[in-house]
C-alpha cells in the first residue's frame, strides 16, 4: 500500500516538472557542509550554474559560521563532478530519462576565489621583501 501511494506521488511530481513551454524544471536541493539543505525548489534546466549560486547566496543562512561573500566563492558537486558556472541545469545533470523522477541533491562547498589567497600571500612577501630586503620563507 505504502509503495502504492509512493508512485503516485512520484507521477505527480513528474507531470508537474513539465513546463507548457515544452522546458523542463529540474527539482533541486542544495546541501551544505552541516548536512542542512537549502534553496529547495523547481529550477528550469535552462538556468546556468552561475545563476543558481547567486540564489544560494542570496538564502544563505546567515547563523552559519561561514558565509560565502559571493557566487564564486561556492561550488556545486553533481554526481561527483564541480559544476561549470557557463554551463545550464540541462547539461550538467544526469539525463533525464536516467533519473528517478525526484529530487535532486547538489552538494554546496564554500571555497574563498584563488586570486584572494595568492593576493594575501604576494602582500605579506613584499612586506617581509620591504623591510628586510630579502624574502625570509
Amino acid at each position: 500500500m505504502t509503495f502504492h501511494f509512493d508512485l503516485q506521488a512520484r507521477e505527480r511530481r513528474a507531470k508537474a516538472s513539465i513546463i507548457a513551454q515544452g522546458e523542463r524544471l529540474i527539482e533541486l536541493r542544495f546541501r551544505l557542509f552541516d548536512g542542512t539543505d537549502i534553496a529547495h525548489g523547481a529550477y528550469k534546466s535552462s538556468m546556468t550554474v552561475s545563476t543558481i549560486k547567486q540564489k544560494i547566496v542570496a538564502e544563505w543562512p546567515q547563523d552559519n559560521t561561514v558565509i560565502p561573500e559571493s557566487e564564486n566563492d561556492l561550488k556545486l558537486i553533481h554526481a561527483g563532478k564541480v559544476l561549470d558556472n557557463s554551463k545550464t541545469l540541462a547539461k550538467c545533470t544526469v539525463k533525464f530519462g536516467d533519473l528517478p523522477v525526484d529530487v535532486i541533491t547538489m552538494h554546496v562547498l564554500v571555497q574563498p576565489a584563488k586570486s584572494n589567497r595568492k593576493t594575501e600571500k604576494s602582500k605579506a612577501e613584499m612586506q617581509k621583501l620591504n623591510t628586510c630586503g630579502c624574502i625570509i620563507l
